[in-house]
Parts: C-alpha cells; sequence; structure tokens
C-alpha cells in the first residue's frame, strides 16, 4: 500500500497531541497508525476533542507469516469512525503482538461492546478492560479461531459439529 502523509488541520491536532501517532492517506481515505498504548486516548481524544461521535465498526487483519519467528506485530486492529458535524470517515489502526491484549474501548463507544466480542470470538484478540469478553457468534466450547491465518478453516473444530450436530464437517 503506497500511502502518503495526510496534512490539514485535523492531522495536524492529532500529531500535535499524540506525537507517536502517524497520519496518513490512501486513495484519499485518511487513517491514523498509533502504538497500542496510545490507542484508547486517541480515540477518546478523536470523540471528545473532534466530533467523531460514531464507532461504525471495529475489525482485525491477522497478518501471520508462516516462516516468521513471530517477534513481529502479527494483528491489526482497525477501527472506523464516523463524524456526524463534519460527515468525515477516519479509521485508527494499531498493530498488536499474538499475545498482546488492546484497550477496550467500550467506555468511550457502548458500540464496542459487541464488536470487540466479535474480534475476540473469530481472532482470539483479548481487550482489557471489556466487561464481558466471551463469545458472541460461536458456540462456548468452540475451539479456535476462524479468521485467524495460521489453521485452515477445514480444520476448524470438527469434534464440536459431530458431537454436537451429529454428522461429519462439511468442509
Amino acid at each position: 500500500m503506497q500511502a502518503i502523509e495526510w496534512d490539514d488541520e485535523l492531522s495536524a491536532r492529532i500529531r500535535a497531541a499524540f506525537p507517536a501517532a502517524a497520519a496518513r492517506s490512501y486513495l484519499q481515505q485518511n487513517f491514523v497508525e498509533s502504538p497500542t498504548a496510545t490507542v484508547k486516548p486517541l480515540i477518546e481524544f478523536l470523540r471528545n476533542t473532534e466530533n467523531f461521535d460514531m464507532l461504525v465498526d471495529l475489525t482485525a487483519v491477522d497478518w501471520w507469516k508462516k516462516d516468521s519467528t513471530a517477534d513481529y506485530p502479527r494483528f491489526e486492529l482497525v477501527y472506523q469512525l464516523y463524524s456526524f458535524p463534519t460527515n468525515q470517515r477516519l479509521r485508527v489502526k494499531t498493530r498488536l503482538m499474538e499475545n498482546e491484549a488492546a484497550p477496550s474501548i467500550v467506555g468511550i463507544y457502548a458500540a464496542a461492546d459487541w464488536l470487540e466480542r466479535e474480534v475476540f470470538d473469530m481472532f482470539g484478540i483479548l481487550f482489557q478492560g471489556h466487561p464481558a469478553l466471551k463469545r458472541i457468534l460461536l458456540p462456548e466450547e468452540w475451539q479456535g479461531f476462524p479468521l485467524r491465518k495460521d489453521k485452515s478453516i477445514l480444520a476448524m473444530d470438527q469434534n464440536w459439529v459431530r458431537d454436537h450436530l451429529s454428522i461429519e464437517s462439511g468442509q
């Protein structure tokens, strides 16, 4: 991805408040990359100071590498924010090591409750401070995380399917 530096009044205010954050743009879509330690204060700043009053979505990307030594940030969390007053969208990204927890933003956006649970359920990413982090789409007994790239979808919890549906997995 060939992103360019995003430079306007909003990005200048973000960089002034969070010097470790990088403001970039790709195909006129602005985003901010932030270290995990400052992503929660950054999102709170964007909501309270810059009027990004809606969390549209929260998802993750698994950058798993088969031949890696696992000493790189495996996951990327992507927060999609929207400002009704300015009609602007902004993406906030942070990278996580495999066993690193992300800070929960449920206290900033109530919608993050279910979105963080979905990311946990699909990727196994933990959210520190989440009020009830548990599976939301799959059964509690399910083994594994379907959107991780280190295991084939065909190797997902076939035991659960056999035990609860009395069939061999059709995958």
